[in-house]
Formats: structure tokens, C-alpha cells, sequence
């Protein structure tokens, strides 16, 4: 099966040397996402909830450009600044992912002066690609 990058201009340009997702044949996995608006290219907001939302909104850009939606997610990783943003991540995703929601680990702490969140996901696709 052949390795293909996905991008689109719905969400932020890596910032780096690498794709904002691959998929080779079922198996989606989107890089790590930040709460930047990639109209503006500014940060969403200076809150958890702000900034998760459009993280989770640059997330499902991704998907879609591969053809998916959150409903093909199996996992979320996320990083979250600190602790006491916990409630808010959760309101944020109660507000933007419908049920049965992803499977989810969240790590604290690592995260880049002003970035409060950091979300990747891993996504089983229907059909394949070659």
C-alpha cells in the first residue's frame, strides 16, 4: 500500500518537515493540531475551550480532505497546558464531537508559550487507497 500525504488550506500549514496527515491503505493519522485559525493564522483564543475548538475544527478539515469525519476517529492524544484547562478541553468536545466519542489520553504540560492545546488523531477509513 502506498503512503499518501493529506493536506488542505482548511487548517494551518505544518510548520515543519512533516504532512498535516498520511494515510496508507484504511489508516488515517493526523498530526499533532493547535487551536490557530488558518484564515487569520492566530490563535483561536487565549482560553482551553477557544483553542480546542478550533483545534478540534482544524482536526475534522483533515479528515474531510481524506474523505472521513470524526465518526472514523478511534483516538485522541491530546496535550493540554495544564491541569486546571481540564474541564474546558471536555466542554469543548462535548460541544464540537457528537457521541460515541474517540477513545482519548491527555498528557500535560510540553506545549509552546501561548499554545494551551495540542490534539493528534488516528482514524480507521472505509475502503482503501493504493
Amino acid at each position: 500500500m502506498a503512503k499518501a500525504q493529506i493536506e488542505t488550506n482548511a487548517a494551518p500549514d505544518p510548520v515543519g518537515a512533516y504532512s498535516q496527515a498520511v494515510r496508507i491503505g484504511d489508516t488515517l493519522q493526523v498530526s499533532g493540531q493547535v487551536g490557530i485559525n488558518a484564515q487569520t493564522r492566530s490563535l483561536a483564543g487565549e482560553t482551553v475551550y477557544a483553542q480546542t475548538v478550533q483545534t478540534l475544527r482544524n482536526i475534522e478539515a483533515i479528515l474531510n480532505a481524506a474523505g472521513a469525519d470524526f465518526a472514523d476517529v478511534l483516538m485522541l492524544r491530546v496535550f493540554l497546558h495544564a491541569p486546571e484547562g481540564f474541564a474546558e478541553l471536555n466542554k469543548a468536545f462535548e460541544d464540537t464531537i457528537s457521541k460515541p466519542y474517540p477513545a482519548r489520553t491527555t498528557l500535560f504540560g510540553g506545549l509552546s508559550p501561548g499554545l494551551l492545546v495540542e490534539i493528534d488523531a488516528l482514524a480507521k477509513l472505509s475502503g482503501t487507497e493504493d
